[in-house]
């Protein structure tokens, strides 16, 4: 019974040992940080961050493809240790959007379909750069030189020697860095903005390429002034001066149904149903004549019913005469 507790109160001070220990190696562990950003979309936040909806693309599909079929690193841990500002010496030509790590292999492919974020050149906006824990840092954001394709893989050289901004230690807000930023001119077409952000709380650098489109390009030049000649050479719809002509014949084929003093009495297109006015309006308009039609239809009635009223009364006193004696007269 005995040995049985020592050995139980040694287990238990070895196992309190044990977690003191492994709480001093936490704490003394750096809390390395992770990001990427989200707009304008990275590369590899388009197609490893399922809230962006990007990962079916095709250029996403085949960075997968580029990586042997397998799934790209984590979206937030692009991230390269002990670089101290060497970026040029440590990430080589054709790797800076993967920073030379082999997990992220397929974002450095030469593609002109990646997902991008449209932008205006000299125009402000706001990176928003994802993370989860805060550290002290710099961001710096380079941008393509004009003539960049991106059909060849990106080299250093294809960026400016130093960045368009460098930004120290901004705060992190509901998850993500935001930083206002503006573009530099005497960009069009397509390009990549770089975004390089070196720890200081941590030994890491993390890379990123976001593709930017930025319109003003020779080719929207050459659109516009082709566009717009083009659409005003285009002819009206052939409906609208084939209705007109169908509309003139009308009235003249209805002219010779029309009485001939109707006809140019009535400014009317329809001379049929003006003399149909006409007529109807004819009896308003002759209504306070004493000499109107109507008015002497009814008096030769009149008179037609007073003479043969007297002829019934004529005959009527001539057979009352003929039946009576004849009478002589006296003298």
């Amino acid at each position: 019974m005995i040995r049985h507790r020592t050995s139980a109160a040694a287990a238990f001070a070895g196992a309190v040992t044990f977690l003191l220990a492994g709480s001093t190696l936490l704490a003394a562990a750096p809390a390395y940080a992770h990001g990427a950003p989200t707009d304008p979309v990275s590369r590899v936040a388009a197609c490893g961050l399922a809230s962006e909806g990007l990962a079916g693309t095709p250029a996403c599909r085949a960075a997968v493809a580029a990586n042997g079929g397998q799934p790209l690193g984590s979206w937030d841990n692009l991230r390269v240790a002990g670089v101290n500002g060497r970026d040029r010496q440590v990430i080589p030509d054709g790797k800076l959007c993967s920073g030379g790590i082999a997990a992220y292999a397929g974002l450095d492919l030469s593609r002109s379909d990646w997902p991008a974020t449209k932008l205006a050149p000299g125009a402000p906006f706001t990176l928003t750069y994802r993370s989860s824990i805060p550290h002290e840092g710099t961001f710096s954001l380079y941008l393509t030189r004009q003539g960049y394709s991106p059909d060849a893989p990106l080299t250093w050289d294809d960026l400016a020697p130093e960045p368009f901004l460098t930004v120290k230690d901004p705060a992190l807000r509901n998850g993500a860095y935001r930083i206002p930023a503006r573009l530099p001119e005497g960009r069009t077409g397509r390009h990549v903005l770089y975004t390089v952000w070196r720890n200081t709380s941590t030994p890491d650098t993390y890379y990123s390429c976001s593709d930017v489109v930025l319109p003003g390009g020779s080719t929207d030049r050459a659109e516009a002034a082709t566009t717009p000649p083009a659409r005003a050479a285009v002819p009206p719809p052939p409906k609208a001066p084939t209705k007109a002509p169908e509309r003139a014949p009308k009235p003249a084929a209805a002219s010779p149904s029309a009485s001939p003093s109707a006809a140019p009495s009535s400014p009317s297109p329809a001379p049929a149903s003006a003399a149909a006015e006409s007529a109807n309006t004819a009896p308003v308009a002759d209504t306070g004549s004493p000499l109107t039609p109507t008015t002497a239809a009814l008096a030769g009635a009149a008179a037609l019913a007073v003479a043969a009223l007297g002829t019934v009364l004529l005959r009527r006193r001539r057979t009352a005469t003929a039946g009576r004696p004849h009478r002589r007269h006296r003298r």
